[in-house]
């Protein structure tokens, strides 16, 4: 009941996503360009969700919005995934002085204060090694690049965990005494076997990477105006709280249906 539930908030979310141009097209409005002279405007029949302090459409935006924030997250949990996959297969399989140092280099990262780490890469001037900041292609890889140095480190130390024990099962011995080669051995029978832990953790990355391209936004890091995600949504609606709430409320809402579901779905699979 829970993955189902957790894939209609996603599917909901990335269809909405998808529809994007469409609904622009429909309703006839630029949510990147500003109307002064439609500030702030309550929801109606050209602007279903109201405008913003520049009259942009909120709906268009939020949507626009879904298309930036699921990709940082699909991106940067399967980027993750395969890093962190790879390094705790290859720590679990060489064991050793490999398995040290992969493990002490995911001990240390994760020492690091993550947010503020984040932050000053997030700073960097991209611009001196060929990287345009200020559009949103640039920005997206920028912060899924950022965010997949740091999030391998969990699916690694999860993926060898689980590595280590299949290795020391039965079956695995019999596969090595029958001549079965080491590939055979780990895409055989250590990689499907791994493979439900490493599903669980790459839907609480996608979680995990939505919340913090949001925050990055929201510091004015991430996804730079006048791209639109739900982050810097919710940094141009902070000093309208009050008189605007509802400039606030819709990308608020919508950061937490988007983790709801990613957790929903990382529950399902785990009690499967």
């Amino acid at each position: 009941m829970r993955l189902w539930l957790g894939l209609l908030l996603l599917g909901t979310l990335a269809l909405g996503a998808a529809l994007a141009p469409l609904a622009q097209g429909w309703l006839g409005h630029d949510p990147f360009a500003p109307d002064l002279f439609n500030r702030l405007g309550p929801p109606s029949a050209s602007n279903p969700l109201g405008t913003d302090d520049l009259g942009r459409d909120l709906l268009l935006r939020l949507l626009h919005g879904a298309r930036v924030s699921l990709a940082v997250g699909l991106a940067t949990a399967l980027a993750a995934t395969l890093i962190g996959t790879a390094i705790g297969l290859l720590a679990a399989w060489r064991g050793g002085a490999l398995d040290a140092v992969l493990m002490r280099l995911a001990d240390g990262l994760l020492a690091l204060p993550a947010l503020p780490v984040l932050v000053v890469l997030a700073a960097v001037d991209t611009g001196r090694i060929g990287l345009p900041r200020g559009e949103a292609a640039s920005d997206i890889l920028r912060i899924t690049i950022i965010l997949s140095l740091f999030g391998w480190v969990g699916v690694a130390r999860l993926a060898r965990a689980a590595a280590l024990s299949v290795l020391a099962r039965d079956y695995v011995r019999a596969a090595r005494a029958l001549g079965a080669s080491e590939a055979r051995v780990l895409l055989r029978h250590v990689a499907p076997n791994i493979a439900g832990p490493v599903a669980v953790a790459t839907a609480l990355s996608v979680a995990g990477a939505i919340l913090a391209e949001s925050t990055l936004s929201f510091l004015g890091l991430g996804i730079a105006p006048p791209a639109a995600s739900w982050g810097n949504m919710l940094a141009n609606a902070q000093d309208l709280v009050f008189s605007a709430p509802m400039a606030a409320l819709w990308p608020g809402l919508a950061i937490l249906l988007a983790v709801a579901g990613c957790t929903l779905v990382a529950d399902g699979l785990r009690q499967r």
